[in-house]
């Protein structure tokens, strides 16, 4: 079974930084394109980046665009997500996601936390 496991999340100023880590099991990883999302408490899960599974392509939602940067280590299979600009609206738990044979994201991480404290 496809297994996802987030890192890095934590506590950061408004205007800092921080680089969010999914280390995905498997085999398929590289045959694979992965996502970012996030669900702040009240809301709807909120996309917010995807990578092709060679990396080669990456689309941003508007919300993070310029601020985050989504990469990946298909050697490792793992998928970063750094985060620049932080803002308090930020705040959220973030996700990370694997594309399915069918194309949408079927296989999810349990989320790590990320403050940014104003």
């Amino acid at each position: 079974q496809v297994q996802l496991v987030e890192s890095g999340g934590g506590l950061v100023q408004a205007g800092g930084s921080l680089r969010l880590s999914c280390a995905v099991s498997g085999r398929t990883f590289s045959s694979a394109a992965m996502g970012w999302f996030r669900q702040a408490p009240g809301k709807e899960r909120e996309f917010l980046a995807t990578s092709s599974r060679n990396g080669g392509s990456v689309w941003y939602a508007d919300s993070v665009k310029g601020r985050f940067t989504i990469s990946r280590d298909n050697a490792k299979n793992t998928v970063y997500l750094q985060m620049n600009s932080l803002k308090p609206d930020d705040t959220a738990v973030y996700y990370c996601a694997r594309e399915g044979l069918a194309g949408a994201y079927e296989y999810w991480g349990q989320g790590t936390q990320v403050t940014v404290s104003s």
